[in-house]
């Protein structure tokens, strides 16, 4: 099991919140981990990367693959679905995201890829998260 903490944040409508982030680590195009903290999103599709941090694994722009990405809202974002190496606690595996074109968007862990892999329990009393393995992690 892999356990992972809410993290304080300053809040829009209250002044504290505690919201559900993993830390996970996407291997780069020089083979080395970097480390993000998503937040936890189980009403997102897909997981979701800013441009910068795109930038750092080494993606790059080609327009013949951009799409539009909706979610609250009518408004829509650019994004390149990439395949990239991820790595979750000891678990490594090939991750679909999608990568922003904007910076203005939160680091989000969505549902595909991830849901199926693991059953993720939210301790909202204990402010912490869950990840047990499911037997489709191979």
């Amino acid at each position: 099991m892999i356990i992972f903490r809410y993290r304080k944040e300053t809040g829009i409508i209250d002044e504290v919140v505690y919201r559900p982030v993993a830390n996970i680590e996407f291997k780069n195009k020089d083979d080395e981990w970097i480390e993000l903290h998503p937040y936890i999103d189980s009403g997102a599709d897909i997981s979701l990367i800013p441009l910068s941090f795109g930038k750092l694994l080494g993606l790059e722009i080609n327009k013949e693959e951009i799409k539009e990405l909706g979610g609250v809202g009518r408004d829509t974002i650019p994004v390149i679905i990439k395949i990239i190496l991820v790595r979750i606690g000891d678990f490594e595996f090939d991750l679909k995201v999608a990568w922003c074109l904007k910076e203005e968007v939160p680091a989000l862990l969505g549902r595909s890829g991830i849901f199926e892999k693991f059953h993720i329990n939210f301790k909202q009393d204990e402010k912490l998260i869950e990840f047990t393995e499911t037997r489709k992690l191979d």
